[in-house]
């Protein structure tokens, strides 16, 4: 592993307090590996044996029942994912497959586990990460409960402007129909949201969002702190 990658993983919240033994004793036996796009990292229903960080591209979390499928998340780095299923030795709900070209490292979870019971400090940043998933989990479930597409497209246009503070527009950065699906709609669904959007201070160009007034976008998403703020990592 390049050492700006285990400064990447280090810096982690979960990670950042655990002693230099638990760290290396987490990371010395992991493997670290690139992967294509396309490939299923991940299969819901299924055990898992480890722990996998993302270091580098994108990992969509999906989930199918049914003949249907639905995006839970679009992941970006530096992140980790199924930490509940290797915490409970259960099966994943969840599946991941990887976007784009990705780096990743795989930590086994029985050493995981171990180190939980070894380290008091490494256990206390675990429950803080699981507080964090819970709070982003109610927050998701109350914007897909309490607003229309059009106004979850608007605060998740408005949530990606917060990266690029400067700038006067914004690029999806990934497939439209992806982002239908995480924001629980269909593809045909998603364009009427654009549609209606567009009304609102901003123009569509294929993937590039222009923002033309901003605060009249911020008017009719109408942002909530207790949805829209983003839990500390």
């Amino acid at each position: 592993m390049r050492s700006e990658d285990r400064l990447k993983i280090q810096n982690l919240d979960i990670f950042s307090q655990a002693s230099e033994k638990t760290f290396h004793s987490l990371t010395g036996p992991g493997f670290f590996q690139r992967f294509p796009p396309g490939v299923v990292l991940v299969s819901e229903n299924n055990m898992q044996d480890f722990l996998y960080i993302l270091v580098d591209g994108q990992v969509e979390m999906y989930a199918t029942s049914h003949g249907r499928v639905t995006i839970l998340d679009i992941l970006q780095p530096v992140s980790l994912f199924i930490l509940a299923a290797i915490l409970n030795d259960d099966v994943c709900l969840q599946s991941a497959r990887t976007l784009t070209e990705a780096e990743v490292l795989m930590i086994p979870a029985a050493r995981f586990r171990e180190a939980i019971d070894n380290d008091t400090a490494f256990m206390h940043a675990v429950v803080r990460e699981l507080s964090r998933r819970y709070r982003t989990t109610i927050k998701e479930l109350k914007n897909q409960k309490l607003r229309n597409g059009s106004e979850r497209l608007a605060n998740w246009i408005l949530a990606e402007a917060d990266y690029h503070v400067d700038a006067n527009y914004i690029e999806i950065p990934f497939e439209k129909k992806l982002l239908a699906f995480k924001l629980g709609m269909t593809p045909e669904n998603l364009s009427r949201a654009f549609a209606t959007v567009a009304k609102h201070g901003v123009n569509v160009d294929g993937s590039r969002i222009v923002f033309t007034d901003r605060q009249k976008l911020i008017n009719f998403a109408h942002p909530d702190k207790l949805i829209d703020k983003r839990e500390p990592l």
